[in-house]
């Protein structure tokens, strides 16, 4: 685990730059703020399709990292699909 962008979700998510939660990463999806869905490693394999679908169709890149413990840990509740709104946050994240 990289815990400098495991720690960037938790600066993200007090920045109101992170997303997360199904129902809630999909709705971002499909306005358009969402600018990186990250999946954990562990959901079922019919969520990461629905989730690979919808990023897909609306262009919206995605990785599958970390697990949901992982992910839980960093947030301070239970997740594990999120999505940052903002591209600064993004760059950080891919660096």
């Amino acid at each position: 685990m990289n815990n400098n962008k495991i720690n960037l979700l938790g600066l993200a998510q007090a920045a109101g730059k992170l997303v997360s939660g199904t129902e809630t990463v999909v709705k971002a999806v499909k306005q358009g703020s969402a600018n990186l869905v990250i999946v954990a490693t562990d959901v079922s394999e019919q969520t990461k399709r629905n989730i690979e679908n919808k990023c897909e169709f609306y262009d919206i890149p995605w990785v599958q990292v970390f697990t949901t413990e992982e992910i839980s840990i960093a947030l301070g509740k239970k997740r594990s699909i999120v999505a940052f709104t903002d591209r600064g946050f993004v760059k950080s994240f891919q660096k």
